[in-house]
């Protein structure tokens, strides 16, 4: 059996020891690689014995993982907090497999107006489609509203906390309380509040991570996963992502593995120079706002204070209203250092436009100025404030 962490090392040293054999073992430090489609039995017997425990780590065919992905889904409930983590191949099928899960036709659902793009368009489409109803609310909404908000046949809470493009931190207590007092789970985009934010501890019931971002930290990725705390919630989701055929490539296991060792340090870093330069854009006349929940000037950064326990280096600018969209955008091509991407939590630096790329339907979004959103490498601070001021002085210029 590999060591168990004491409970009382800190987020680093576990880190760098869970998922592993051990380092009582003889052998390599890292685990290895395993890849397989087919699982072979010594018997039908054992065959049979395996199938009717397909939903924990004995092996019966490819698809059930095996033990690279289990080596992930330990560590991944470490960060969590949870009981259970099923490993899936992207952060949107993260997303759909739990959504999948939980809700069926006549189906009713609440997303935060300011969700992850494609889960909306999920939720616009296919769920649509297959007879679930989704209403979009305002993401500050209180415990009261959101009582308000739930009929009887809701049966998902969907969060999103914050919102991974403008920020608004949801007070996920109390949305629990409304959603479980009617029977309704609560499913949550955690991946901002990667070990900040412990979900189970808050009322989440099903905790959503894109991997691809700080877990894999070097954007050669695509992973998700999805943590319970529960085995009846397990099965539920787990079963769910058999029928599906969700599977995670095993090499992709095995580089997120490898990115969580050294995770600590590279969120630790990351966010102070996050916060750094969040401060530094305040200062500038051309800024009217940064929408970083660690500031304290966010709207809802009592609420960041109450629940996380530190915060990530993604966070969004928004300009004077004086400056036009195309101004903005002009910002952020003018940028040398900041590449424009739409991931996150990698080593590089990546600004994209905010404004003009968001869809909203419950009056939310609109910060008063034209607003891009940036993530925070692990370049020099200094170089990078260099990069901004350049880029912002051009439209001073201009």
């Amino acid at each position: 059996m590999p060591e168990a962490p004491h409970g009382k090392d800190r987020f680093a040293t576990r880190m760098s020891h869970a998922g592993r054999a051990g380092v009582k073992i003889h052998g390599f430090v890292n685990p290895g690689v395993h890849r397989g489609s087919t699982v072979l039995f010594p018997d039908c017997a054992a065959r049979k014995a395996g199938a009717a425990k397909r939903y924990d780590q004995f092996l019966t065919y490819g698809t059930q993982g095996g033990p690279t992905h289990h080596a992930l889904e330990d560590v991944i409930c470490e960060i969590e907090g949870g009981s259970h983590c099923t490993i899936l191949g992207t952060g949107l099928a993260a997303v759909a497999v739990p959504l999948l899960a939980w809700l069926k036709a006549g189906d009713h659902c609440l997303m935060p107006d300011s969700v992850y793009g494609p889960a909306r368009t999920l939720a616009d489409t296919l769920m649509k489609g297959w007879g679930i109803e989704t209403t979009f609310y305002d993401p500050c909404v209180d415990e009261a509203g959101m009582a308000a908000l739930i009929r009887p046949n809701t049966k998902v809470v969907y969060t999103e906390s914050p919102g991974s493009h403008t920020f608004e931190v949801q007070d996920i207590p109390a949305i629990a309380r409304a959603a479980h007092a009617r029977g309704a789970k609560v499913l949550m985009d955690n991946t901002w509040g990667i070990h900040h934010f412990q979900p189970f501890r808050h009322g989440v019931d099903c905790s959503i991570q894109a991997l691809t971002k700080y877990v894999g930290g070097h954007s050669d990725i695509l992973l998700g996963s999805a943590t319970v705390n529960s085995e009846e919630d397990h099965l539920t989701l787990r079963s769910t992502a058999s029928i599906l055929g969700q599977y995670a490539s095993p090499d992709d296991c095995w580089l997120a593995l490898r990115g969580v060792r050294t995770m600590a340090v590279r969120l630790k870093e990351q966010a102070e120079a996050g916060l750094r330069i969040a401060r530094w854009l305040e200062a500038r006349e051309e800024v009217k706002q940064v929408l970083h929940p660690a500031l304290p000037s966010h709207p809802q950064h009592h609420l960041w204070q109450r629940d996380f326990t530190g915060t990530c280096s993604l966070f969004g600018v928004v300009l004077h209203p004086r400056y036009s969209q195309e101004q903005m955008t002009g910002v952020v091509d003018a940028l040398r250092l900041f590449g424009i991407g739409a991931s996150w939590g990698g080593f590089e630096s990546l600004a994209i436009p905010t404004t003009g790329n968001l869809s909203r339907t419950a009056g939310t979004g609109d910060f008063g100025g034209p607003t891009f959103r940036i993530h925070i490498g692990l370049e020099a601070v200094e170089d990078l404030e260099a990069d901004l001021a350049q880029a912002l002085d051009g439209i001073m210029r201009n």
